[in-house]
């Protein structure tokens, strides 16, 4: 994919167990008495957090400070908590005092054991429903997190067709979660971010990008928003690879029907800009934008490999294009190329009839041989043709990184953190001409960002994860904070992948500078409690 990105395409103004870490070997001289000190307080300090101390629970006060491998809470220490947000829900103050101390603690604990074990960083993908709104579910949510050793909670806050905003301030052309009267103040992107903090969490937004849903794309208004290819299809047109709804793919796993839209849209870009300002006034931690790509077809539409394949087809991708051409010849061919498909030598011989005084056909990144005009028209047709291709994959490509880089600003502008998740393989060629259709061209997101590949490879091992980890790596740039996003059950393998224990440790033995990961999915790792919630929903 650099070969068509090196043409330099101008972007576009807008204004709108613990896992310790490795300690160094003892010094063998003998210690001064501050050495000894600092040695047998870093020998309780272990003992402290190690599990076949702490489940001597009497030796232990508060019973809050217990953590066990991978900086899990113990039994007794989850269960007093329980015990207290039950109490507390029924009207006991006292209980609400005690299991506001006890969360705090438990924070606290969370964090010291997080600084002493890799990785650093732990996160879940969290989804919520209408019904987490009743009262204590969210603080039994966050609970859970925080006691399976989580300190970062990525919240889907926009994606099939719906915001986690408050119906009765929600700026957006979509619906909120909470729909219903008596639920229509109430934040519940403002309430998980207040009580994951509460637990030492820091808690994310994670938006859907230019998948905007299908109910968005049966508006009226804005029907022209969507993107299209050459046969006049927009993405609720086709189907997409069948494995992409499946738990055993290495794509995503949508929540409905994909509407994607046209990156070049105002009308998108003015939607989205304002739905991310919206979120951002709640001061998450951060932002991850995911779906940053065009959808993946099934079949031979899983591979582009003509103009007709791409994505810009839509008004406002075609006069962008368009708006590439630097000379007459230039645009006249743009256009025929992107009408036919092709260009023949005869189109050749008549822009340079119609325009005698130019010299070769330009646009942005082309840069043809002095000597190109002396040559026939059948000479540079095929030159001409190739460097056209080059172009229109380059356009479609530029239109995604000008998108996400308007969706970070109001971010950005908050010094809030912003990360992108992708496919490792969603910038890969496919044969002599075709690319992946996603055309998720990762290596050109920001190296400021934080970048979330979904390492989700099925091989029966570790060995394509690992693989696709360093595919990230050997492409990023130096400094690029890389935190692999893992899909597996802890402590058993899991839909023929390994147990996420077993992933962790391939990832810190093959890269062991990242120091951030993060599971797929809350809803997942917790089955039974997940259904109960969406039973409670209705669902």
């Amino acid at each position: 994919m650099n070969s068509f990105l090196r043409l330099a395409l101008r972007t576009e103004v807008v204004s709108v167990g613990c896992i310790p870490k490795d300690n160094p070997k003892p010094r063998p001289h003998r210690k001064t008495p501050q050495q000894q000190r600092r040695f047998y307080r870093g020998l309780i300090a272990a003992l402290l957090t190690s599990s076949s101390f702490v489940s001597q629970s009497w030796l232990l006060k508060p019973a809050q400070a217990q953590t066990t491998a991978y900086c899990r809470l113990t039994k007794e220490a989850i269960a007093q908590k329980e015990q207290l947000l039950n109490e507390s829900l029924k009207g006991n103050s006292d209980a609400q005092k005690r299991y506001n101390t006890l969360i705090e603690q438990h924070g606290n604990s969370l964090q010291q054991c997080r600084s002493q074990t890799w990785p650093q960083n732990q996160a879940i993908w969290l989804k919520l429903y209408p019904c987490d709104a009743r009262p204590g579910v969210l603080d039994e949510i966050m609970d859970r997190i925080a006691n399976q050793g989580y300190n970062q909670v990525y919240l889907q806050v926009f994606a099939d067709s719906q915001v986690l905003l408050p119906k009765s301030d929600n700026p957006t052309p979509w619906d909120s979660v909470l729909r219903s009267s008596a639920t229509e103040n109430v934040d519940l992107l403002a309430q998980a971010i207040q009580k994951g903090r509460a637990r030492g969490l820091r808690v994310y937004a994670w938006l859907y990008t230019m998948n905007f849903g299908y109910t968005y794309a049966l508006r009226a208004d804005r029907k022209s928003v969507l993107a299209r290819n050459g046969k006049g299809q927009t993405s609720l047109d086709v189907i997409p690879q069948s494995p992409e709804g499946s738990l055993d793919s290495n794509e995503a796993f949508p929540d409905g029907p994909q509407a994607f839209i046209d990156p070049y849209d105002q009308q998108a870009k003015i939607d989205y800009y304002r739905l991310v300002q919206a979120i951002v006034k709640r001061r998450p931690d951060g932002v991850l934008f995911d779906y940053v790509r065009y959808i993946r077809g099934a079949g031979s539409a899983s591979v582009t490999s003509k103009v007709q394949d791409l994505w810009i087809y839509g008004d406002a991708a075609q006069k962008a294009l368009s708006a590439r051409a630097l000379n007459n010849k230039g645009r006249t061919l743009i256009e025929r190329y992107l009408k036919r498909g092709s260009i023949s030598s005869a189109d050749i011989a008549q822009v340079d009839k119609l325009y005698p005084t130019e010299g070769s056909p330009l646009w942005q990144g082309r840069n043809p041989p002095a000597s190109e005009m002396q040559a026939t028209a059948s000479q540079r047709q095929p030159r001409l043709q190739w460097d056209l291709w080059q172009l229109t994959l380059a356009h479609a490509v530029q239109g995604i990184l000008d998108f996400v880089a308007l969706a970070m600003l109001p971010a950005q502008q908050q010094g809030i953190k912003t990360g992108v998740v992708f496919f490792p393989e969603g910038n890969q060629p496919i044969g002599k001409v075709g690319f992946d259709s996603r055309l998720q061209a990762w290596e050109n997101f920001p190296s400021s960002s934080e970048w979330h590949p979904m390492v989700y490879g099925i091989c029966g091992n570790t060995s394509c994860i690992e693989n696709q980890v360093q595919r990230v790596l050997d492409r990023a740039a130096p400094g690029t904070l890389v935190a692999p996003v893992l899909v597996g059950q802890w402590g058993q393998p899991w839909k023929n992948r390994p147990s996420l224990e077993a992933q962790m440790q391939a990832i810190r033995q093959k890269a062991p500078q990242i120091n951030t990961v993060s599971h797929f999915a809350f809803s997942w790792l917790n089955p039974k409690f997940d259904r109960d919630r969406q039973a409670a929903c209705g669902r």
